[in-house]
C-alpha cells in the first residue's frame, strides 16, 4: 500500500510539472506613451510575464521590455504589436525548447555536484556539508534560519581562522528563484576560494584578513520548485489565509521604502511585496543575521541575473546615496576588471537611475543599516537566453563575476569603516 501511495504521489508530481510549448519571450521597444498604454493593456488582458521590468507598472518609453507569454496568446500578441506598430522582436520563440536547451552539457555521474551544472537543491545541500568538512581550516558553516517549507538555510563562513573578530563580505545569490546563474556563482566563488588559496595573493590577503559569508542560495523553497514544477517560478512559497496566490518576491519585502514603488500589494504578483516588511521568513532570518553581525559585515553583495549591470544604492527612490561618488567607482573599476577576460560589458549605477525604482530590495535595506559597500550584481546575459543562460556560459560568467567581486573586496579591505 505505501508503494502504491508514493507512486501516486510521484505521478501527481509529474503531471503538475509546467511546459512552455509554443510560448514566447518578446523584446518590445515602446517609443511613444501610447506604446506604454498598449504594453500595459496587453499584461491586463492576458497571461504574460514580466522578465525585465519585473512589472508592468515599471515600462517606460526608449526602454526594452523582455515579455514571456503563453502560447494561447501569442499570435494575438504578435498581432497586436504589428498592427500597433510597436518595434519587437522575438527573442525566445518556443520556451520549452530553450528551457530543454539549457542544460548543454553532458554530465558523467547525475548524482555529483559540477560547478559547470546547474545543481539541484539535493546537491548543493550535500556540496555545504562537504565544502565544510573537507575544509575546517577555511570553512565553517551555520544554520542561520529555516524556509517557509523547512528547510535548513545554512551559510558558509570562508576565511582563515582568527582568534579575533574579522571584518567580513556578505553574499547571497538565489534570491529569484529562476535566476539559476545565481547560485552557480555562489557554489563557484566558494570552490574559487578554497582552492586559490594559498597560490593567488588576492584570494589568500583577502581570507586572511576578513571573511566572506555566503549564502548559496537565499528562496531554497522557490528555488526547488523551479526544478521540480515550473522553470520559470521566482516569489517564495509561502502560504497565507483568504488568499490562493502564493509566495512573495523577497527582493520587494526588506524594509527599505517597503511596497512604496516597483513592487505590488497584490498577492498574486511576481513583485508582491508581502504582507508586511520581513513577512518572509527566509527574509527575516538574512535580515536578523546582518542586524546581528552588523559590526563585522563591512560590504553586502547580492547576484541576480540578468541584464549586465552592477548596481548599488539607491533602488526605493532617485536619491542619491551619501557615498554615491565612491559606490560608482568602486562599481565602474569592478565592472572593467569584469569585462577585461572575456569583452563583457555591464553597466554600473544607483538601481532606480540605471534600471527603474523598486522598493524593499535587500541592497538598500543594507546600506540604510549601515552597510556602506552594497551592491547588486545582474549577470549574463541581456536577454537572448535571460532567466535560461545555458551552462556552456557558467565558466565564463562565474570566472569574469569572480574578477569584480575581488575587486570590491580589495577597495573594501583598503577601506574599513
Amino acid at each position: 500500500m505505501k508503494v502504491l501511495l508514493l507512486l501516486g504521489f510521484v505521478a501527481v508530481a509529474l503531471a503538475e510539472v509546467t511546459r512552455f510549448d509554443g510560448e514566447k519571450v518578446f523584446r518590445l521597444r515602446p517609443q511613444t506613451e501610447e506604446h506604454v498604454a498598449i504594453i500595459k493593456e496587453i499584461a491586463e488582458g492576458m497571461e504574460v510575464d514580466f522578465w525585465n521590468p519585473e512589472s508592468p507598472d515599471l515600462v517606460d518609453v526608449d526602454s526594452d521590455v523582455d515579455i514571456h507569454v503563453n502560447a494561447a496568446y501569442a499570435d494575438i500578441v504578435d498581432n497586436l504589436l504589428q498592427q500597433s506598430e510597436l518595434p519587437h522582436e522575438v527573442l525566445v520563440d518556443d520556451l520549452q525548447d530553450a528551457v530543454d536547451g539549457q542544460m548543454d552539457s553532458q554530465e558523467i555521474s547525475p548524482r555529483s555536484h559540477n560547478y559547470m551544472k546547474y545543481n539541484t537543491w539535493e546537491k548543493i545541500e550535500a556540496w555545504i556539508s562537504s565544502m565544510a568538512s573537507a575544509n575546517p581550516s577555511l570553512i565553517s558553516k551555520q544554520v542561520i534560519g529555516t524556509t517557509f517549507e523547512g528547510r535548513s538555510m545554512t551559510v558558509l563562513k570562508i576565511g582563515k581562522k582568527s582568534s579575533s573578530t574579522k571584518p567580513a563580505i556578505f553574499l547571497d545569490c538565489g534570491i529569484h528563484a529562476r535566476e539559476w546563474i545565481s547560485p552557480a556563482f555562489c557554489q563557484w566563488f566558494v570552490n574559487e576560494a578554497v582552492s586559490t588559496y594559498g597560490s593567488d595573493a588576492e584570494m589568500t590577503t583577502l581570507l586572511d584578513q576578513m571573511d566572506v559569508i555566503v549564502l548559496p542560495v537565499f528562496n531554497i523553497d522557490g528555488y526547488v520548485y523551479t526544478w521540480t514544477n515550473n522553470r520559470m517560478w521566482r516569489k517564495t512559497r509561502s502560504r497565507r489565509s483568504g488568499s490562493s496566490c502564493i509566495g512573495a518576491d523577497p527582493n520587494r519585502n526588506f524594509d527599505a521604502g517597503w511596497c512604496t514603488t516597483g513592487a505590488s500589494s497584490n498577492p498574486c504578483s511576481d513583485t508582491y511585496c508581502g504582507s508586511k516588511a520581513e513577512s518572509e521568513v527566509e527574509v527575516k532570518a538574512v535580515a536578523d543575521y546582518i542586524r546581528q553581525n552588523l559590526s563585522i559585515i563591512k560590504a553586502y553583495l547580492t547576484v541576480h541575473s540578468y541584464s549586465q549591470l552592477l548596481l548599488f544604492p539607491y533602488s526605493y527612490t532617485y536619491q542619491l546615496a551619501e557615498h554615491h561618488s565612491e559606490l560608482m567607482s568602486v562599481a565602474e573599476g569592478a565592472a572593467k576588471a569584469l569585462r577585461s577576460l572575456y569583452g563583457t560589458r555591464y553597466t554600473s549605477g544607483p538601481g532606480a537611475a540605471t534600471i527603474y525604482p523598486a522598493a524593499g530590495g535587500s541592497d538598500d535595506w543594507a546600506y540604510d543599516l549601515g552597510v556602506k559597500y552594497s551592491y547588486t550584481f545582474e549577470l549574463r546575459d541581456t536577454g537572448r537566453y535571460g532567466f535560461l543562460l545555458p551552462e556552456s556560459q557558467i565558466k565564463p560568467t562565474c570566472e569574469e563575476t569572480m574578477l569584480a567581486v575581488k575587486y570590491i573586496a580589495a577597495h573594501v579591505l583598503k577601506n574599513l569603516y
